[in-house]
């Protein structure tokens, strides 16, 4: 599940929308504190999921709803629903904080082993990396890795096709993540 900040939606360097074009049971819903989407609550109660907040632990107040670990929290009878805040680090704080929906389920929070790759805007923490960035590696965690190879690949290759199209930065014209993205899907029949 994406949980879109208003600013979000129209930013061309928005990197959350490339999780629903390679997650096929995806759920994007724009975020609304006074308003919640009905149809997000009910996902959320839906007893087929079990749902979980991908969010760092430094912003969670109650340190026992913090999971590290996928796999040890899993029940293997329901479907696991990530949901991943889509918006600017103010935005998505104020999401997190303010959102009262969120505030009983656990935190999933990860500590990456490299800097980001997400070269469109800048954050003040190099630990912070773009929804895409996030999203592969739970994937990966979940035991998904697939999907993570694949979303890694895209988030690639857009990174890659944007940067393009900025004149101020040097890049490499023959766009080798985005050929390697295609061999990748063209090799995968289960894509």
């Amino acid at each position: 599940m994406l949980i879109l900040s208003d600013n979000e939606v129209l930013k061309p360097s928005n990197t959350g929308r490339l999780i629903v074009d390679t997650v096929k049971d995806s759920h994007v819903y724009l975020w609304h504190r006074t308003e919640p989407n009905p149809e997000m609550l009910a996902v959320l109660k839906d007893e087929k999921y079990q749902p979980v907040i991908v969010f760092p632990e430094d912003y969670t107040d109650d340190k026992n709803r913090v999971v590290q670990d996928l796999p040890s929290m899993r029940d293997s009878n329901k479907t696991l629903l990530l949901i991943f805040i889509d918006g600017s680090w103010r935005e998505a704080r104020r999401i997190f904080r303010r959102s009262e929906y969120l505030q009983h389920l656990p935190v999933l929070s990860i500590e990456p082993e490299s800097v980001s790759q997400y070269m469109m805007r800048k954050s003040d923490n190099e630990q912070h990396l773009s929804t895409a960035e996030v999203a592969s590696l739970v994937l990966k965690q979940a035991g998904e890795e697939q999907g993570a190879k694949t979303l890694q690949m895209w988030f690639e290759a857009f990174r890659e096709s944007y940067m393009l199209s900025k004149t101020r930065y040097k890049s490499d014209q023959t766009k080798p993540s985005l050929n390697a993205y295609i061999d990748y899907c063209e090799s995968e029949t289960s894509l």
